[in-house]
């Protein structure tokens, strides 16, 4: 019989091994590495940074963000081609729990045919559509057209506001939609919200979806700091907002710890009331 859980999971997007090692060290239970994190998104991560983190961190769960570059996520048969191709090099290295990836059509439905090129490169490996979700035109579209490519493991999604705050009605309709499609089975798809989720935000939003089978939960814990250069040569940039330019995006090992606390806490709290009323 599997463990009962004593908390969601908490995953923590990184894009440096200093950030992974501040998610581990606060508590995450698996990481999404990107490249880029901090500008437009997030893109695939180089092979330096991922076995870099795989060394920092040998026994951490890790997803491998696949996106070719920032913008929107209309990809071209060369994308394709770059995309496929890092998965199986990502594959090769092991030691990699699943992909995340998106693609869209056009007129904002989900790519049916590219996703299904990317699960069928992907598998048996896990397979998480990304926030390209939230680009949709309409998300109850997008979950049933997931749900037709077949291999999908789970969905990241803010529902369709730039923070999953904002979106917890549409949230609400896709956990609903979710369970009338799948039901209980353990290999059924999950729903993962992400953006603006904090200790703060949390206790609100788990409140809401945990009745209706919320089990993981995404975040960054991440601020841009300040860089070590001391000499900032006046009026050059590398095309980077002027706030960022001399700054470096890291995740806060003491973020992800409070996001932790709170998440174990407040499910501890929501299975105890349920006992009661069982």
């Amino acid at each position: 019989m599997a463990a009962i859980p004593d908390s969601v999971l908490v995953e923590v997007c990184v894009d440096s091994v200093q950030s992974a090692v501040a998610a581990i060290q606060g508590g995450a239970d698996r990481l999404e590495i990107c490249g880029n994190l901090g500008l437009g998104g997030g893109t695939t991560p180089s092979i330096g940074l991922f076995k870099s983190i795989q060394r920092a961190v040998p026994a951490a769960s890790l997803m491998v963000m696949i996106r070719p570059r920032v913008g929107d996520f209309l990809y071209t048969k060369e994308d394709v081609g770059v995309m496929l191709e890092d998965i199986r090099m990502f594959k090769n290295f092991g030691h990699v729990r699943g992909f995340v990836v998106g693609a869209l059509t056009k007129h904002g439905r989900v790519d049916v045919e590219r996703m299904r090129l990317f699960v069928d490169e992907i598998l048996p490996l896990e397979v998480c559509f990304h926030r390209a979700f939230d680009m949709t035109r309409d998300p109850l579209e997008a979950l049933s057209d997931i749900v037709d490519i077949g291999g999908v493991s789970r969905i990241l999604t803010s529902g369709h506001k730039p923070k999953a705050p904002e979106g917890a009605i549409t949230l609400e309709k896709l956990f609903t939609k979710r369970k009338e499609i799948v039901g209980d089975a353990v290999w059924g798809l999950t729903i993962m919200p992400g953006s603006g989720i904090n200790n703060n935000t949390l206790p609100a939003l788990m409140n809401q979806l945990l009745p209706l089978g919320l089990k993981e939960v995404h975040l960054s814990g991440g601020q841009w700091i300040p860089g070590d250069m001391v000499f900032k040569r006046a009026g050059m940039g590398m095309g980077i907002d002027q706030d960022t330019e001399w700054k470096v995006w890291r995740t806060q090992k003491d973020e992800i710890r409070k996001a932790r606390d709170v998440a174990k806490n407040t499910w501890l709290e929501y299975s105890s009331n349920s006992s009661r009323t069982a």
